[in-house]
C-alpha cells in the first residue's frame, strides 16, 4: 500500500490520457478489453463531463469512473455491454434519460486498499443525485468465478460471496457499497474469460429522486416521412429540374413531414446534354452540378421545415467517382454519406468506386441510417447501424427492371425485421431518352416495419402505386420500437448469440 502525500478527485481531462493508459494496462494485467483508446475518452469528456472522474494520488492517476445518462427504459435488464454503449460509440447517451449507467471503474493495483473505489462511488451517487436521477445501474465483472465454475452456477457464487462465504474481488466492494443485485447477464461482455463472460447487474436507487412532470420533447416519438416517387423526364438545366423537387418539398411539408426522401440519381436526367460523351464521360459532367445540388437542398430543408434526404448523386474527389447523397437538416447543418457496395455495371459502365464510411446520423426526430440501393442487399451494414442506434433506415433506390426491384424490396424487408426498425423505400419511375446506361426505371416505394402486434401482420406500413409518379406519406411510431425491443414476441436484437458470434466494423 502507497503513501500518497496529495490526493485529488476532480473531471478526468484529455491531457489525462497517457497517465490514464498507465493506470489502466496496469489495473487489467491479465485483460486488454479494459483499455479504451484516446477517441473514447474525447468523446466521453465532450458528451458528459461531469460523469468522467479521476482521482490524482501524487500526480498519478490512482483510480478512474466513467459513465453515462441512458433512458434506460430503452435498454432494460436484458441488454449487453456492445448495446448499452451504442457499439462502443456512447450514442446512446442521452442527458433527458433518467439513469447514470456506469460503464468503467477501476482502482490502479499499487493504491488498492485505500479505499479510494469508495470515493468514486460515493461521487457518482452524488452526481445522481444532484442531477435528479432515478439510480446509478452497470454491469460489474466477477473475476473470481472462474476458480469456482465447475461447481458452482453463478447464482450460487453470487449468494456465496453475499454471505461472504467466498470472496470476489469486484462484487464483494460493489454489495459493500450499497449496490444491490438485478440480474445475472450471459454475454454481456464477450472476452472476460475471469468472468466466464458472465456479469451481475447491479443497482443504486436515489431515495431523493422526483419525479417530474412530464414536458414538451425536442424529439417526437411519431415522424411522418415522405417520400418522393420521382418521374424521370427530361429537364433544360438544373433550374427546371428544382422547380420539380421544391414542388414535392413543398408538398410533403404541406402535410407536415418530418422527412423528405428522393431516390437514388434523380438528377440523371441532366446528363442528356451530354449524352455525345462516353457514358463515364458524361456522369463526371453530371458530377459537377452536386455541391450547388446540395446547396439547394439545404436551403429547402430550412425554408420548409423538412430534413431531406437527397437521394443519391455522382461526385468526384480527386480522380475517384463515388456515388453520394446528404441528409440536409432542418436546422442547416448537413451531413454527407457515400454508396458503399457498386454494382457491377456501375463499375463497368461509370467507373464507380465504393465509400468506406457508415454511420448513424443524429436527427431531430431521432437517430437514422441511409443506405443506397445494393447497400441494403448487405445485411452487415442495416446490422451495424442497428447497434448503433437506428429507429429508420432510408434507401433511395434506382432499378431498371423487377428483378433489380425485387432484391431492393426484400432485402429492404428483411432487415427492417432482423433489426426491429423502419425501412423506408424510394426510386424513381418511367422512361428516360437520350441518357445512356438509364433507358428505364421501375419502382414502388414502400415502408417497411418488423413483423409483430404493434405493426401490421404485413410489415408494410404504406406503399406508392408501382411506377406511377406520387407522393407517399406514412406516420411511423418510434415508441412501438422500444416495446418490440423489450415485449415482442421475438425479439431479433436481444436474441442474439453475441457469445457465439458478432458483426463489426472494422478501423481503418
Amino acid at each position: 500500500m502507497r503513501e500518497i502525500q496529495k490526493i485529488e478527485l476532480r473531471q478526468l481531462e484529455i491531457s489525462d490520457f497517457k497517465n490514464l493508459t498507465e493506470s489502466m494496462k496496469a489495473a487489467y494485467e491479465n485483460w486488454s478489453g479494459g483499455w479504451w483508446d484516446e477517441h473514447h475518452i474525447q468523446k466521453l469528456i465532450d458528451i458528459f463531463p461531469e460523469g468522467q472522474l479521476v482521482i490524482v494520488a501524487d500526480d498519478e492517476i490512482a483510480g478512474c469512473a466513467l459513465s453515462l445518462i441512458v433512458d434506460y427504459d430503452k435498454f432494460g435488464d436484458n441488454h449487453t455491454y456492445a448495446k448499452i454503449t451504442g457499439n462502443y460509440t456512447f450514442s446512446t447517451h442521452d442527458p433527458n434519460g433518467d439513469v447514470i449507467y456506469g460503464i468503467e471503474v477501476f482502482i490502479k493495483p499499487d493504491f488498492r486498499g485505500l479505499r479510494l473505489g469508495r470515493r468514486l462511488y460515493d461521487a457518482r451517487k452524488e452526481l445522481c443525485e444532484n442531477l435528479n436521477l432515478e439510480a446509478v445501474v452497470f454491469g460489474g465483472r466477477i473475476p473470481n468465478y472462474h476458480k469456482y465454475s465447475n461447481e458452482l452456477t453463478p447464482r450460487q457464487y453470487i449468494d456465496k460471496v453475499k454471505l461472504k462465504e467466498l470472496y470476489d474481488p469486484t462484487l464483494t466492494f460493489q454489495l459493500s457499497n450499497d449496490f444491490h443485485v438485478n440480474k445475472v447477464i450471459k454475454g454481456y461482455m464477450p472476452g472476460d474469460d475471469e468472468s466466464e463472460d458472465y456479469a451481475v447487474l447491479l443497482e443504486w436507487n436515489n431515495i431523493y429522486y422526483v419525479e417530474q412532470e412530464p414536458q414538451l420533447s425536442d424529439q417526437k416519438t411519431v415522424v411522418r416521412l415522405g417520400l418522393i416517387q420521382w418521374q424521370m423526364r427530361p429537364y433544360n438545366g438544373i433550374d427546371e429540374l428544382f422547380e420539380q423537387i421544391e414542388f414535392f418539398v413543398d408538398a410533403v411539408s404541406g402535410y407536415k413531414s418530418d422527412f423528405a426522401l428522393f431516390p437514388e440519381f434523380f438528377n440523371a436526367p441532366l446528363m442528356a446534354k451530354y449524352n455525345h460523351l462516353s457514358e463515364a464521360e458524361a456522369i463526371r459532367k453530371l458530377a459537377e452540378f452536386t455541391d450547388e445540388i446540395r446547396e439547394r437542398f439545404s436551403k429547402l430543408a430550412i425554408s420548409y421545415n423538412v430534413n431531406i434526404i437527397t437521394g443519391s448523386m455522382p461526385k468526384m474527389d480527386g480522380p475517384k467517382l463515388y456515388n453520394v447523397g446528404f441528409l440536409c437538416r432542418r436546422d442547416g447543418t448537413f451531413e454527407e454519406y457515400t454508396k458503399m457496395h457498386v454494382t457491377p455495371d456501375e463499375a463497368k459502365y461509370w467507373g464507380l468506386t465504393g465509400g468506406d464510411n457508415i454511420k448513424v446520423y443524429e436527427t431531430d426526430c431521432g437517430p437514422i441510417g441511409v443506405l443506397i440501393c445494393y447497400d441494403v442487399e448487405f445485411p452487415e451494414l442495416p446490422r451495424i447501424l442497428a447497434n448503433d442506434g437506428m429507429n429508420i433506415l432510408f434507401v433511395p433506390f434506382l432499378t431498371d427492371t423487377q428483378n433489380g426491384y425485387s432484391r431492393v424490396r426484400y432485402c429492404a424487408r428483411a432487415r427492417a425485421i432482423e433489426n426491429e426498425c423502419y425501412v423506408a423505400i424510394a426510386g424513381s419511375v418511367g422512361n428516360l431518352p437520350k441518357v445512356e446506361n438509364m433507358d428505364i426505371q421501375f419502382a414502388q416505394s414502400v415502408v417497411f416495419t418488423p413483423c409483430d402486434f404493434a405493426f401490421p401482420t404485413t410489415g408494410i406500413k404504406a406503399e406508392a402505386t408501382p411506377n406511377t409518379e406520387m407522393i407517399l406519406v406514412a406516420d411511423v411510431d418510434l415508441d412501438l420500437l422500444w416495446t418490440l425491443h423489450n415485449k415482442g414476441a421475438v425479439r431479433n436484437l436481444k436474441d442474439r448469440r453475441t457469445d457465439v458470434y458478432d458483426i463489426q466494423l472494422k478501423k481503418k
